[in-house]
């Protein structure tokens, strides 16, 4: 081949390459660009997911004056982290409630509170009795077995509402198999009783107690169960009880809030 012929072949080879390489380095800077200006949503870290659940959980004791109401933070957080996990269980229904009672507390003192998780609302704070067995002022003692006689611990799921002995009554599922599975077969439920009364109290310088069940005031019986009605939360702790449950998984529980809050 003549020089010349062969010179024409090597830049004819080599331009395109330049050129190709050119158009390359072009994207590239392109694409650089385009990434700065939108650059992909960056996926939170654990530690930011967990504070924002605290942050939350935080702030709606707050803004529900719960603190102001009497109820304990570690009391409340329990009950939202039982909450969400079954939320995440889709045995809740969409009033967003869960009704804490605290059996740390004597009967003197009003130890059942109702929130409207959605509205940041305390809804009802009022006095709840325990078993007879459960102890005198205060409930001490605790059992899922029947004819016990006893008030039972942690997490149910209301039912339907129905009209017993004393009036319009509500059906609760314990959820926790060896603290409160034994709740409908023992026909626990809620239910409003006289001796459930400030002048009870005055009276005898305690409330009556049940035969297991939280009893409520007569006032406004039919009010509180006409809420909590049909698929919301109710959390029964005390520091007597060496508690512990599935549904304190905070991680499910973490996820489920994080899943309702579109994040």
């Amino acid at each position: 081949m003549e020089p010349k012929s062969f010179l024409l072949c090597i830049v004819a080879m080599v331009i395109p390459q330049k050129i190709y390489l050119i158009l390359v380095l072009i994207s590239a800077a392109s694409a650089s660009s385009l990434f700065a200006k939108n650059p992909p949503a960056k996926e939170k870290s654990n530690i930011e997911v967990s504070a924002m659940f605290e942050n939350h959980i935080k702030d709606l004791y707050t803004v529900s004056l719960l603190k102001e109401k009497g109820l304990s933070y570690e009391v409340f957080r329990l009950g939202m982290v039982g909450y969400y996990n079954i939320k995440h269980q889709d045995l809740l229904s969409s009033k967003g409630i869960i009704s804490i009672i605290d059996f740390e507390k004597p009967s003197t003192e009003q130890r059942l509170w109702i929130i409207d998780v959605n509205n940041k609302k305390l809804l009802y704070h009022s006095l709840v009795a325990h078993g007879k067995n459960s102890g005198d002022n205060k409930a001490t003692t605790f059992s899922n077995c029947p004819s016990s006689n006893m008030s039972s611990v942690g997490f149910f799921v209301t039912r339907n509402g129905y009209i017993g002995k004393h009036g319009l009554s509500l059906v609760i599922d314990g959820l926790d198999h060896q603290f409160n599975s034994n709740a409908k077969s023992r026909a626990v439920v809620i239910h409003s009783a006289d001796y459930v009364s400030e002048e009870f109290i005055k009276s005898y310088g305690r409330l009556g107690r049940s035969q297991g069940c939280p009893a409520i005031p007569v006032e406004n019986h039919e009010e509180v169960i006409n809420t909590i009605k049909d698929g919301t939360a109710l959390f029964i702790h005390s520091p007597c009880v060496r508690y512990s449950s599935s549904y304190l998984d905070e991680q499910t529980a973490i996820k489920e809030f994080i899943a309702g809050n579109g994040e």
